[in-house]
């Protein structure tokens, strides 16, 4: 039986390579020319058109890895979500969000829509009912993100992508927690994928990226205001980006493997109250989780027991680092309420359920049982 698409580490290694006609090497060349032939060619290329070699290349693999027709690769994941969200939605305009998302996306809705005429609600939580509440006449897009930041809730993806085509709505979502390894929403109806590819894409805490992938259709009236916007991408990060993702499907299965071990340690923890990660059976979403995703991901949040200072415990560990990132090849580790959503008020931050004392986990590729020895050691030393 023919599969539908190669399979991930095939797609990571070999979708969007440029051929070295020369040489015949076996890395893509790096085109650092910001300036191309204008007359007597057949594509006008220019950097700030997203249509350089490699970013055609890449925008290529992008779009292989997704399981879309086309891709654009913006110069940050905030680029990507803003000027997809500015394409579909006009003055006048309604947006539906899922309550709980980034920070910077959830800063980027409070503080600029308003100044360009667009409306906006957020759901009371993910149930797709909750979505289907808030649309309006003049809603034009449903934007989800599952697993969320930083509580790891699921979101039913195919309930939500039928929601939006029973509207007539465009359904775009934030795929950066799961990666294209875990989940690949288009395969369940969405309409428009979008990634941080400083991220797991990326792997090593050195690449700031973006990318939107969608149908060509989609992407051409993405790109029509990027294009104006200016978001694109240097070309040294994006031949560092492909490189990058070269290693993705065997960097994410690692993390994937470590983070369900190191959660199933940490809720077993007497100095624990909580874990977030939708690996764990005791997760509400677990079952959804299961139909959807092909692995769990690396990322998990948890809440110490009350009583121990949170931010010591941060200075106590010596393998996991304080960082303010997540997705490297290294663990980290951060409060949301200092960090991702520290531009959120302290209101908005409790109605997503996000208290002071939560740490977002980011697991890296180490072994598991040096990890597991650093968390412990820490709990150890705050207790006193």
């Amino acid at each position: 039986m023919t599969k539908k698409h190669p399979g991930i580490n095939t797609i990571c290694t070999h979708s969007g390579e440029l051929e070295d006609k020369q040489f015949k090497g076996a890395v893509s060349p790096l085109y650092m020319a910001t300036s191309y032939a204008f007359e007597d060619v057949e594509v006008k290329r220019y950097p700030r058109y997203f249509n350089t070699p490699n970013q055609v290349a890449l925008a290529q693999k992008m779009a292989a890895l997704e399981h879309g027709e086309a891709a654009l690769i913006f110069g940050s994941g905030m680029a990507a979500v803003s000027t997809a969200l500015m394409a579909f939605a006009q003055k006048g305009d309604h947006v539906v969000f899922q309550n709980t998302l980034y920070g910077g996306t959830s800063n980027l809705i409070t503080e600029e829509f308003e100044k360009f005429g667009l409306e906006y609600s957020f759901t009371k939580d993910s149930k797709p009912e909750s979505f289907e509440a808030e649309i309006k006449d003049n809603t034009k897009v449903i934007y989800i993100e599952t697993p969320s930041n930083p509580l790891l809730t699921i979101t039913d993806i195919k309930a939500i992508a039928e929601i939006a085509k029973k509207y007539k709505l465009v359904s775009m979502i934030d795929n950066t927690f799961a990666s294209p390894v875990n989940q690949n929403p288009i395969d369940f109806g969405i309409d428009i994928v979008l990634h941080s590819a400083t991220k797991y894409m990326g792997g090593h805490s050195d690449i700031l990226a973006g990318t939107a992938i969608a149908s060509e259709e989609h992407i051409d009236k993405i790109f029509q205001l990027a294009k104006n916007f200016g978001g694109s991408l240097s070309d040294f990060t994006v031949w560092m980006l492909e490189r990058s993702l070269k290693t993705m499907g065997l960097r994410v299965r690692a993390q994937n493997e470590n983070a369900l071990e190191l959660a199933k340690f940490l809720e077993k923890h007497e100095d624990i109250s909580r874990v977030y990660y939708p690996g764990l059976a005791s997760h509400p979403d677990h079952d959804l989780a299961k139909s959807q995703m092909k692995g769990f991901g690396g990322m998990m949040s948890f809440e110490l027991r009350e009583g121990l200072d949170f931010d010591l415990f941060q200075k106590k560990l010596k393998l996991i680092k304080s960082s303010m990132s997540l997705a490297g090849v290294e663990s980290t580790i951060l409060s949301p309420s200092k960090t991702s959503h520290g531009l959120l008020s302290p209101e908005e931050r409790e109605a997503q359920g996000i208290k002071d004392g939560l740490m977002r986990f980011s697991v890296g590729i180490e072994e598991k049982e040096d990890l597991m020895e650093d968390l412990d050691q820490a709990l150890k030393e705050i207790k006193g």
